[in-house]
């Protein structure tokens, strides 16, 4: 059998949804600073390990006086093509 909703339910429902709604606000309103502050910490710890990271790597590049290093060698297979066209000389009409 179907029964009809009443208004006491309504309402109670309604109260319900005020009351987790407005209990939310609260609790996130108490604890957002601590989860920014967590952020925060976490976010530094990243920055610092990987800041360590790139003088880790800044002294194991850093080479003595006079010492030559070659990071890239030049393609030797690349041929420039010198045969593009004529180069034509002109003069501007007033």
């Amino acid at each position: 059998m179907l029964e009809q909703a009443s208004f006491v339910g309504f309402i109670r429902t309604v109260l319900i949804i005020l009351l987790v709604y407005y209990g939310f606000k609260i609790v996130s309103r108490l604890l957002a600073p601590y989860l920014l502050k967590y952020a925060q910490k976490k976010a530094q710890q990243r920055f610092g390990d990987q800041f360590k990271q790139y003088q880790k790597q800044q002294q194991q590049k850093q080479t003595k006086e006079g010492e030559i290093t070659i990071d890239k060698m030049p393609n030797k297979n690349k041929s420039s093509n010198k045969d593009v066209g004529e180069y034509v000389d002109y003069e501007e009409i007033d």
